[in-house]
């Protein structure tokens, strides 16, 4: 599976923008890809904090194909992205369910997915977001990011691009899709 890539300055989300572009084109699937979200969105209708300099990304496609369950689907994802993030340091990544990612008890990623049903077909949407050059401050709640934990500069296209490569080889097994 290949995933077009829909890129932008600034959006609200990039699960909106996603829901946006299902809506208004005939795109399948897809991943956006934005530098700034004035309004992302967490789990439980939280607010995604986004700091400039970390990766903000929503995947979509459809779903139809596909007898996985949607818990399923949550558990690899997080998998794919633990595998991501443990490309760039040795330090243990642990889960916080539903899905948040920590390092040192501290957040670094988090995924929400939602699913919608667009003209008859029933579409997942990953949004992603990793810290990368900074976290934000959140009392009771501590974040890292990327280049705290390993000392060193890390480009976000590299890791939109390696983010990209995992998700397109892993759902095409998945989905069995050629």
């Amino acid at each position: 599976m290949k995933f077009k890539k829909f890129k932008f300055k600034k959006v609200k989300s990039t699960n909106n923008t996603a829901i946006r572009i299902i809506k208004e084109t005939k795109h399948n699937s897809g991943m956006v890809v934005a530098e700034t979200q004035i309004n992302g969105r967490g789990q439980y209708g939280r607010k995604w904090i986004s700091s400039k300099g970390n990766l903000f990304i929503s995947f979509f496609n459809e779903l139809n194909k596909t007898k996985i369950s949607i818990n399923a689907i949550t558990k690899i994802n997080c998998l794919l992205v633990k595998k991501l993030i443990s490309s760039f340091t040795s330090k243990k990544i642990q889960f916080k369910k539903p899905n948040d990612l920590l390092i040192d008890k501290k957040k670094i990623s988090g995924i929400l997915q939602e699913v919608i049903f667009v003209r008859d077909k029933k579409f997942l949407i990953t949004g992603i977001g990793i810290n990368i050059e900074n976290n934000p401050i959140i009392r009771n709640y501590p974040a890292t990011n990327l280049q705290e934990v390993t000392k060193k500069r890390i480009s976000k296209l590299i890791v939109e691009n390696k983010l990209k490569q995992l998700f397109e080889k892993n759902l095409s097994k998945l989905y069995k899709i050629k």
